[in-house]
């Protein structure tokens, strides 16, 4: 039942813990902690060599999908390997629970009590009282229950992520609960043959509810960022199609890449069970595009 509850709560198959406890082991991460809402809570921050106190530094926050750790997002990311080339800072925040029962909770039927908002938000306060954090370029992403939970703080710290990047998102709440309809920029990565959140949306084996049209929610948070109607595609790859919003209020564009075959997995990764998850694309890179879009959208300051 406890595994039941996790599952339907969004995430990847108990086989990862096994996996993620290989790439914990082969990464010899070093783990923080701090306490948030009376407990305690973990996270694994990269800073690289070429910080330099005296320059504001952005901030991305990469967090890992349901039955995970931060050292499996690390590993399956690369977010470090870009990190170290365009000089920010990267942290890979826990989840609640521990081993199978870890998962980013939202909160979102007690609207009064989101825990993991609290924390990633307090998270930032312990980042900004110990290095030169750049206020207007602070990004979340994550994948699956990760990418899910950056659509939340999209929706509840508007004023301080200032963009985000969504992989094989699990998201299964509705646009009415959205508390806030500031417009964020979003970038998202999905693949067709994705079996834990289907592109075309539906229902699968370990959900109670259904998931949305991956294009139909990516349109919706167009509609929220007042884009204009008509996205403009193009081809990233020869297995992978662009979409993107333009015209958006705030410059908050909105972009789609559909990886044709692809399944629950992060494109360009080369540390991920395709057995299990479905293909991995190694037409591009989902990090380093992920990246370039961050890079262009600073936090708008009203």
């Amino acid at each position: 039942m406890v595994i039941g509850a996790v599952l339907a709560i969004i995430g990847l198959p108990l086989i990862l813990v096994l996996i993620d406890a290989v790439s914990s082991y082969a990464m010899h991460p070093t783990t923080h902690t701090i306490v948030s809402s009376g407990e305690k809570r973990e996270y694994v921050l990269y800073v690289p060599k070429s910080y330099d106190r005296a320059k504001p530094t952005p901030l991305v926050i990469s967090m890992h999908g349901a039955m995970n750790s931060p050292s499996f997002q690390m590993y399956v990311s690369h977010w470090n390997t870009v990190a170290d080339a365009n000089g920010f800072i990267v942290v890979y925040p826990g989840g609640s629970g521990a081993g199978p029962k870890t998962y980013f909770n939202d909160g979102w039927r007690m609207p009064s009590r989101m825990p993991d908002v609290v924390f990633i938000s307090e998270l930032i306060d312990t980042l900004e009282a110990s290095y030169n954090i750049d206020p207007t370029r602070i990004y979340a992403n994550g994948l699956s229950n990760g990418g899910g939970m950056s659509f939340v703080l999209s929706c509840t710290l508007p004023h301080r992520i200032a963009g985000i990047g969504a992989v094989s998102a699990a998201e299964t709440l509705p646009w009415s609960w959205c508390p806030d309809s500031h417009p964020v920029p979003m970038i998202a990565f999905h693949g067709t043959a994705d079996r834990f959140t289907p592109y075309n949306g539906g229902k699968v084996w370990f959900a109670p509810e259904s998931f949305p049209s991956i294009p139909e929610w990516v349109a919706n948070w167009a509609r929220r960022n007042r884009c204009g109607p008509n996205p403009v595609e193009s081809a990233a790859a020869a297995d992978v199609t662009r979409r993107e919003y333009t015209g958006c209020a705030g410059e908050a564009a909105v972009v789609l890449y559909t990886i044709e075959g692809g399944g629950h997995t992060w494109p360009g990764s080369t540390s991920m069970p395709e057995w299990l998850l479905g293909p991995t694309s190694r037409s591009i890179d989902a990090t380093s595009r992920m990246w370039a879009f961050f890079r262009e959208h600073p936090l708008a300051r009203n």
